[in-house]
């Protein structure tokens, strides 16, 4: 039956199938966060958006990633800032131009005290975006850390969030400032659970979406 159909291939379930633009955040000469020991952002984002571009593929769904290397994306400007307004602008517009754009951005967190750890997901203004970025939190509860009861909070000052069109999500998947956590999102078994939690939740809104679709 068609309801069977929108769960076995849930992005093509009408003609035009979603396309997930994975933004690992940061690259190049912008690291972005970094650990006491001297890791960098960019990296884990990069091997965490790897692992989810590879696993919703798997599932049948069209991905884009903004970037699969460790540069930045900027086309012009002199200094860091100019470099930095570049680079956002064209992650912008890579997800503005992809057919049917969801965002997936990749990021990890970072403060000042560092007793801090959880991921945390956060939504655009867009279409879907709190429903995804809710169902995002609870599947990274449920399959990653039961002791994380962070919620899914509305997305603030990040640029790339307020310019795209599209559902757009924003997880932060730990903290560079807790070292028990930084251990955690180095070793490749927990990227792949974040991964997986991340798809699972993605696919099955994904799939939600088709079957109201043909309602």
């Amino acid at each position: 039956s068609a309801g069977m159909l929108s769960r076995t291939a849930p992005a093509f379930s009408d003609n035009n199938p979603v396309t997930v633009v994975i933004d690992a955040g940061h690259g190049g000469e912008d690291g972005g966060a970094s650990s006491k020991s001297g890791v960098l952002e960019s990296t884990i984002n990069l091997e965490i958006a790897g692992i989810t571009n590879d696993l919703l593929r798997f599932a049948g769904v069209r991905t884009v990633m903004v970037r699969t290397q460790d540069v930045s994306v900027y086309t012009e400007g002199g200094s860091i800032q100019q470099k930095k307004v570049s680079d956002l602008k064209n992650r912008v517009l890579r997800t503005n131009q992809a057919p049917n754009a969801v965002l997936l951005s990749v990021h990890q967190n970072f403060f000042t005290e560092a007793k801090y750890r959880g991921a945390q997901v956060f939504y655009a203004k867009t279409d879907g975006s709190r429903e995804l970025a809710e169902a995002m939190q609870a599947a990274l509860r449920t399959g990653v850390d039961p002791d994380n009861h962070r919620q899914a909070k509305p997305s603030q000052g990040v640029y790339l969030m307020e310019h795209v069109n599209g559902t757009a999500v924003l997880v932060e998947c730990g903290f560079l400032s807790n070292a028990a956590e930084t251990a955690l999102l180095q070793d490749e078994g927990y990227q792949q659970r974040l991964s997986a939690a991340v798809c699972g939740a993605l696919t099955e809104w994904l799939e939600g979406r088709g079957t109201e679709d043909e309602v």
